[in-house]
């Protein structure tokens, strides 16, 4: 398993490289990152345009350029911003931040939560709870999360605060406009809208995967005769058939965690959440290419990085199979 981990970091950094040096293709004809700046600085002297093409390596061809930018990005020698020439990183970690602590909580809820209902409607099959899961899914599945937070905004604001003269959670933001300093509480009373839309979506994947993949697994052969040699249900259950029934889910669950490092763009663009999905609409905009960059180098490595780890995990779910 050790050698099977350190061959696929091996192959992980020309992955990175090939795939960066797409994007970089992609988003200098895509944005056009010349253009973008002389539109947004319009007044820019000669001076100033050729000392932008040599910072950003606009001046060769697409592969001399990336590796101009590649050596700048590996040294942390990054270009400033096109729009108001700000520093990236601090932004760019402000919105990860962000991102994963939204992320991280409300996929870890959302599999949790989606794990136990699907294992619940798995146990009795074409049972009234059975129906009542999968309808409950398919609802959630089905509703696009703007529908959702859109409700959420205007039964937890707009009509609470009719209700009761207060809102119970705010709409908006990590912190209300001129908060300082770290309060838990507010943080977590304003993630709590975008982190329930998140998670009914995440609830409603997993319970159907779950269900599906424990179906399977309780209709198997090696169920059977475990069945006849006199263990117990329970042990069947979470030894045996719960176990194998995660290692298809394993697989999705690393893609999409490491999917949330790109930003949930619909939640914090309705939520006004300043996360990577905000961070890259803001920068996408205005064809921003020294803050595109570094964005999609995160994006792809968090990918690459969890579905390493979803391979690996497949050894301690499963002894059968053999990574080396």
């Amino acid at each position: 398993m050790l050698r099977f981990a350190l061959r696929r970091m091996v192959w992980a950094l020309p992955t990175l490289l090939l795939v960066t040096f797409l994007v970089y293709i992609a988003l200098r004809l895509g944005t056009d990152p010349l253009q973008s700046y002389l539109r947004t600085n319009p007044r820019a002297s000669r001076d100033k345009i050729e000392q932008y093409k040599a910072v950003n390596g606009l001046s060769s061809n697409y592969v001399l350029g990336y590796f101009h930018w590649l050596k700048n990005f590996v040294t942390f020698n990054w270009p400033r911003s096109i729009k108001g020439s700000r520093e990236v990183w601090p932004e760019l970690k402000d919105a990860l931040v962000n991102t994963i602590r939204l992320g991280s909580l409300a996929t870890f809820l959302g599999v949790v939560i989606g794990l136990l209902v699907g294992m619940f409607a798995a146990l009795k099959p074409g049972s009234r709870r059975d129906v009542a899961v999968n309808t409950g899914a398919f609802l959630g599945i089905s509703i696009p999360p703007y529908i959702t937070a859109v409700l959420f905004q205007l039964v937890f604001s707009v009509y609470w605060s009719r209700w009761f003269g207060h809102t119970l959670f705010p709409t908006s933001g990590v912190y209300p406009a001129g908060h300082t300093g770290f309060d838990l509480v507010l943080m977590l009373k304003h993630m709590a809208l975008p982190t329930m839309v998140v998670a009914i979506q995440v609830v409603a994947v997993y319970s159907r995967y779950m269900r599906s993949s424990l179906l399977d697994v309780l209709n198997s052969d090696f169920m059977r005769t475990a069945r006849s040699k006199g263990i117990s249900e329970r042990q069947i259950l979470f030894r045996h058939g719960v176990r194998n029934a995660l290692i298809p889910v394993v697989t999705i669950a690393a893609l999409d965690i490491g999917a949330i490092i790109g930003g949930l763009i619909i939640s914090e663009n309705i939520f006004a959440y300043p996360g990577m999905g905000v961070y890259f609409l803001s920068a996408f905009g205005t064809g921003d290419f020294p803050l595109l960059m570094p964005w999609m180098v995160l994006v792809v490595a968090s990918t690459l990085i969890f579905n390493l780890i979803a391979d690996v995990s497949y050894a301690f779910l499963d002894p059968r199979i053999r990574l080396d």
